[in-house]
């Protein structure tokens, strides 16, 4: 399981020194290929047997002293991990083609894969420390992508970012010292042992809110939303494609779910918040998604919204709530890289990210357009791709615990954000085409190639959809499901 964390931290490494061999293509086929390694390593060791949480512990050792670094591996990791190696590697084959715009190669590919070796690192933790320091490897490379432009507005967005983001690690790590105070443990094992002997609800409580703070700053849960329009605006159009397909479900989801379902227990009031953010954010978002002009911006707030019904998912308790919501993190990280590929490919194209200043591009971007019909489809939740699936399971998942109320509104969210991209979608590809645009091409061959693997994933998981579930989500999801303990609302 190591190789997970050094592969890509040794390669990341010795990008620099490649970048001066060989400028043109040593990074890329250096960073795709670590990429396809892990890959196809991540589809071995994912087992749906590893139903339990933990039933695989690697330590490692230096020079015969032994290193106190456990990695730990269930299968609702080894999920992650097969997400991770995917997302990271079309990231990686689009970069090819794009990252031509902005140059400095080596150093990107450098951040990009110690972002992945951090977040492989966090899905194979199993104690507070490791999952605390591989948070902030992941948002010390995650601010150099966000400026990596240099621009002003991106170096205000990065600002923005790391700010936000220390705040939310001084929320988390608060709560990781009150445990460690209260337990004198850091594992998620250990933790979960000494809280059942000592029963003190009012360290739960407050670290439970911590938690949900940093972790909610993480991921963007609204309130908390603030920092991901500016940071994404700017950026490499790779950057939101990685964040928002993997980063935010990590550093904050993943953790989150770890952490009330194999640690403190979800209960009554832990789901009641959980859901009450979760359809905030629903709301908040795709409101504010409405009228955005510029591309990246709109996807942001998109993103925003479509979290939420994964929190929300989580938040209902129930079984069918947790595999829910686990199908639609693993369905929202595939079809929102592949929107933001597509505003990068439009980018890269056209030179703005600005929805008025483009139309009448379908002609001249045939696999862009197509590819981005299939991501906003699948977003917006329409038959038969990924997106309907995932939304249906959790709102039959809000009615089965008689939440009507949040079943309507989650209802009528998905109409209104099939309207919105409906209407982005119009303004981009169809129309009269602008006269400046008549040159315009379609985008290279590893960016086409890229976003037409991710919309082709789309279609086809919305197609065999009950052999995912049954074979991946449901496996994966066993490790938390086993907690799940929620009085009234289990099925």
């Amino acid at each position: 399981m190591f190789i997970f964390i050094v592969l890509p931290l040794i390669c990341a490494g010795i990008m620099p020194l490649l970048g001066r061999i060989s400028k043109k293509r040593g990074p890329d086929i250096l960073s795709a290929l670590v990429l396809l390694i892990l890959f196809i390593s991540s589809v071995f060791i994912f087992s749906p047997s590893l139903r339990e949480p933990w039933q695989y512990i690697q330590s490692i050792s230096f020079l015969g002293e032994p290193i106190h670094i456990n990695l730990a591996l269930d299968s609702f990791s080894g999920l992650f991990l097969i997400l991770i190696s995917f997302i990271s590697l079309m990231i990686s084959l689009f970069s090819i083609d794009y990252m031509g715009i902005y140059g400095s190669k080596p150093i990107y590919y450098a951040l990009l894969l110690i972002i992945i070796a951090a977040l492989n690192g966090l899905v194979l933790s199993k104690d507070l420390f490791n999952i605390y320091i591989f948070l902030e490897v992941a948002a010390i490379a995650s601010f150099g992508l966000v400026s990596f432009s240099l621009e002003a507005e991106s170096l205000e967005g990065a600002y923005k970012y790391l700010l936000l983001s220390a705040i939310a690690s001084g929320f988390i790590l608060l709560g990781i010292v009150l445990l460690f105070g209260v337990t004198g443990s850091l594992s998620l094992d250990g933790i979960k042992k000494a809280m059942d002997i000592v029963n003190n609800r009012s360290i739960i409580i407050l670290c439970s809110m911590l938690f949900i703070a940093g972790f909610g700053l993480k991921t963007a849960l609204v309130p908390f939303h603030s920092w991901m329009p500016d940071a994404y605006t700017k950026a490499p159009a790779t950057f939101p494609a990685m964040s928002s397909g993997l980063i935010i479900k990590i550093t904050g989801i993943y953790v989150l779910a770890r952490i009330f379902f194999n640690m403190f227990k979800i209960n009554t009031g832990i789901s009641f918040v959980l859901l009450f953010l979760g359809m905030f954010s629903i709301i908040v978002g795709t409101f504010l998604a409405l009228g955005q002009k510029d591309i990246k911006r709109m996807l942001a707030y998109s993103s925003i919204s479509q979290v939420g019904y994964i929190i929300a998912g989580f938040g209902v308790g129930t079984y069918l709530g947790v595999i829910a919501a686990l199908f639609q993190l693993f369905n929202h990280s595939i079809f929102k890289s592949l929107l933001f590929l597509n505003a990068g490919s439009l980018e890269k194209s056209t030179g703005t990210q600005n929805l008025d200043e483009m139309g009448g591009l379908e002609k001249k971007m045939p696999v862009t357009a197509t590819t981005n019909a299939v991501g906003l489809l699948s977003t917006a939740g329409v038959p038969p791709l990924n997106g309907f699936w995932s939304k249906l399971l959790i709102i039959l998942a809000l009615l089965q615990a008689k939440l009507y109320t949040y079943a309507i509104i989650a209802i009528i969210m998905s109409v209104i954000t099939l309207w919105y991209f409906l209407i982005m979608h119009r303004k981009a590809f169809f129309g009269t085409l602008n006269e400046k645009w008549t040159e315009v091409k379609e985008a290279p061959f590893w960016m086409s190639f890229s976003m037409i693997i991710l919309a082709l994933s789309c279609l086809v998981i919305g197609i065999v959809f009950y052999a995912v579930l049954k074979h991946f989500i449901v496996p994966s999801s066993m490790p938390l499901i086993g907690f799940v303990k929620l009085k009234g609302f289990l099925p």
